[in-house]
């Protein structure tokens, strides 16, 4: 008993250090993974969605989806729409997160509101920052990147949306002109950009 106390001890820590475990993160402690089953039917931890687990505590912020599906796809980069509203660039109010994955990458099963955007080469490694929310590490793209993939996708989410990013982004000082530019050479849209951001920057 007291063994099994110790290790529902260190499953509850962990849930408050990480914020959402998988059962493999048990691994590395030598916990065996029925303790999270048990733990869920005594009603100390939640079960958010397929192999993700939590303390049973409402959500602290508006993004705490972002950090359980951050979880659920470690490879992803939180993008577009998602992205935006992270960083206050836009007035929209994602009922999905975005997530770029790789063009040939495996897209995992999850029963949580994604929409999966396929990215390839430096446009999906570069412009990454990390930022801790409700524990999680989540990957999501810098300002100016977001933007310029915003142009580039402009067909899927809208292009009222990405000059509205642009404008938030020019008055907010999220970043520089020149960081802007390297990002849209990247995603290939500076030729679509560049007569926005020149009225804009009248």
């Amino acid at each position: 008993m007291k063994t099994a106390s110790t290790k529902q001890k260190k499953v509850i820590k962990l849930l408050k250090s990480m914020g959402i475990i998988r059962p493999r993160d048990l691994d590395a402690f030598k916990i065996p993974r029925e303790l999270l089953r048990r733990l869920c039917q005594s009603g100390l931890v939640q079960r958010v969605g397929h192999g993700l687990y939590r303390l049973p505590i409402p959500p602290i912020s508006e993004y705490y989806t972002l950090a359980e599906v951050c979880k659920s796809v470690p490879a992803g980069v939180v993008c577009l729409l998602s992205a935006l509203r992270f960083h206050g660039l836009t007035t929209q109010a994602p009922h999905e997160v975005w997530i770029a994955v790789d063009n040939k990458g495996y897209v995992p099963k999850t029963m949580l509101p994604v929409r999966f955007v396929r990215f390839s080469g430096p446009a999906l490694i570069d412009g990454v920052v990390v930022h801790k929310v409700e524990g999680v590490k989540i990957k999501i793209y810098c300002p100016a990147k977001t933007v310029a993939d915003c142009f580039k996708y402009r067909n899927k989410i809208g292009l009222d949306v990405a000059l509205e990013a642009l404008r938030e982004y020019m008055r907010a000082g999220n970043g520089s002109i020149d960081e802007l530019w390297h990002y849209a050479k990247i995603c290939r849209v500076g030729v679509v950009m560049r007569p926005y951001l020149e009225a804009m920057a009248i």
